[in-house]
């Protein structure tokens, strides 16, 4: 069965750290590998938000959006076909529901995780 799972999310304060993770089951490791990962952010009312992007494991290029460059990380496991985003010194702005893509396949999405940063 092919099928995403997502944790690591939750409500944390202003500083503070948070790693999500989207994994990959049903697929096999070479469908993992030539996907580009992504995640984004949204918040009720308002457009979705880039937040990063890595490329194939060949030379696992990343990319950041500019409200969060310097302070996330994306990265991917191969062998544990997941992507991980690391977010450190959360701000309130952060406070959205976070969704990785691409993850089981081009255009695929999760379900989403949320994460409240209070000030």
């Amino acid at each position: 069965q092919v099928q995403l799972v997502e944790s690591g999310g939750g409500v944390v304060q202003s500083g503070e750290s948070l790693r999500l993770s989207c994994r990959a089951r049903g697929i096999i490791t070479s469908v993992f590998n030539a996907n580009t990962p992504e995640w984004y952010r949204q918040v009720p009312g308002k457009q979705r938000e880039f937040i990063a992007r890595i490329s194939s494991p060949r030379n696992s290029d990343t990319e950041y959006g500019d409200a969060v460059k310097g302070r996330f990380t994306i990265s991917r496991d191969n062998s544990r076909k997941t992507v991980y985003l690391q977010m450190n010194n959360l701000k309130p702005e952060d406070t959205a529901v976070y969704y990785c893509v691409n993850v089981l396949a081009p255009g695929s999405r999760g379900e989403g995780i949320p994460v409240t940063v209070s000030s």
